[in-house]
């Protein structure tokens, strides 16, 4: 069975830093693209940033692009977030997704197969 579990979430300061993880198990994903999604209160879960499953390829969210890193270590079948200069309005639930047959990324939540609970990450002073 697959699970993906996050964690790194929790409350922060803005400017502040957090590194999100994702560890996969069930399954070696080492060849398939990686993805990050958020839901803010009262909206839509939106894309955040995806790679694929070498990790040549990363695509950014424009709201997070230079903020953000995503990276994977498919020795460990996990992928990372790392969040920097944080703001109020990254603030959301985080989850982190797979695809369960391919190796591109996309930035549609429909072409992920696996997803993990989620982490709530809050941005406040």
């Amino acid at each position: 069975q697959v699970q993906l579990v996050e964690s790194g979430g929790g409350l922060v300061q803005p400017g502040g830093s957090l590194r999100l993880s994702c560890a996969a198990s069930g399954r070696t994903f080492s060849n398939y693209a990686m993805g990050w999604f958020r839901q803010a209160p009262g909206k839509e879960r939106e894309f955040v940033a995806a790679i694929s499953g070498s990790s040549s390829s990363t695509y950014y969210a424009d709201s997070v692009k230079g903020r953000f890193t995503i990276s994977r270590d498919n020795a460990k079948n996990t992928v990372h977030l790392q969040m920097n200069s944080l703001k109020p309005d990254d603030t959301a639930v985080y989850y982190c997704a797979v695809r369960g047959s391919t190796w591109y990324p996309t930035m549609a939540e429909g072409d992920y197969d696996y997803w993990g609970q989620g982490t709530q990450v809050t941005v406040s002073s």
